[in-house]
């Protein structure tokens, strides 16, 4: 490939599936990902924490991407507790009603701490915890993991409040209509807590780098770094920034319109493209693999 965007074998056959009514798109799911910024004092801007999720991973396995997965519908039903931006403010900023804006931050919140150990909340409305790698805290991390205890429960356990303010929203994505497994995904950006650490925790993950948006996004140009559109896509939108506290200051200015590609059938081919993204557009032959 000349680049790294990860694009599965099988697209090709659903895209056409789509294009003549064979397919019927499934509903996607609610989701919420994370760039976790630190600044690094070099002079090349802020790092990024990233994932190599693992090869065997049926969704866009050996790509790089960051903390992220899907809304526990859970955190739909109990009133955490809140600082930051109220509920109303995250609803109209998501485009979501009140319910499910907690969900999505609750989920950017919790799977920042399942997947790198680093907690957006603190005791009080203005502090953030501090270590959280001992075997207590982990013992929580896990039961996270397996769904055994709900975000809303964790909190109130150790009776924290979570730090909305922290979290910054900057765009999202919809899954393709002709994948398999969909997900309505929203990005946030945060910047890693004084006193925390990330992990290599994520059972989906086999490496995790802290790495300048500028050379990952470089080692996905030479081939080196398989990513998902979003995922380069965000890379690129993160270099102008020096500090994270700048990127995390931009989000509220950021269009949150969804980006969803689409597939149309044009002279014989089908054109696969993404709104906004002209890098990511495919031509792909009605009889035959994808071209660039």
């Amino acid at each position: 490939m000349a680049n790294g965007q990860w694009y599965p074998p099988e697209w090709p056959d659903r895209i056409r599936a789509l294009a003549d009514g064979t397919l019927t798109p499934v509903t996607p799911k609610r989701a919420a990902t994370v760039m976790l910024l630190k600044d690094t004092g070099t002079g090349t801007g802020p790092a990024v924490h990233m994932l190599r999720r693992r090869a065997s991973m049926a969704f866009a396995g050996g790509a790089y991407a960051y903390p992220g997965g899907g809304v526990d519908p859970r955190d739909d039903d109990h009133q955490v507790r809140w600082a930051g931006p109220t509920r109303a403010w995250w609803a109209d900023r998501l485009g979501v009603d009140e319910t499910a804006a907690q969900a999505i931050v609750c989920a950017a919140v919790r799977e920042t701490y399942e997947e790198a150990g680093v907690l957006l909340a603190g005791p009080a409305p203005d502090s953030v915890v501090g270590d959280t790698t001992g075997a207590d805290w982990e013992a929580d991390r896990a039961a996270l993991v397996a769904r055994d205890l709900s975000f809303a429960e964790f909190l109130d356990r150790r009776g924290l409040v979570l730090r909305s303010d922290l979290l910054g929203a900057w765009t999202r994505w919809i899954t393709p209509e002709f994948e398999a497994r969909r997900y309505d995904t929203w990005f946030f950006v945060a910047a890693l807590p004084e006193g925390q650490r990330t992990r290599d925790v994520s059972t989906e993950a086999d490496r995790t780098v802290w790495i300048a948006p500028g050379e990952a996004a470089a080692g996905y140009d030479k081939g080196e770094l398989l990513m998902m559109p979003p995922t380069i896509a965000t890379l690129r939108q993160l270099t102008p920034y020096d500090t994270a506290a700048r990127a995390l200051a931009a989000a509220p200015g950021r269009d949150l319109t969804p980006v969803l590609a689409t597939a149309r059938l044009v002279d014989g081919e089908i054109v696969l493209s993404w709104p906004g993204h002209d890098e990511f557009t495919k031509h792909i032959p009605t009889t035959g693999g994808a071209t660039a």
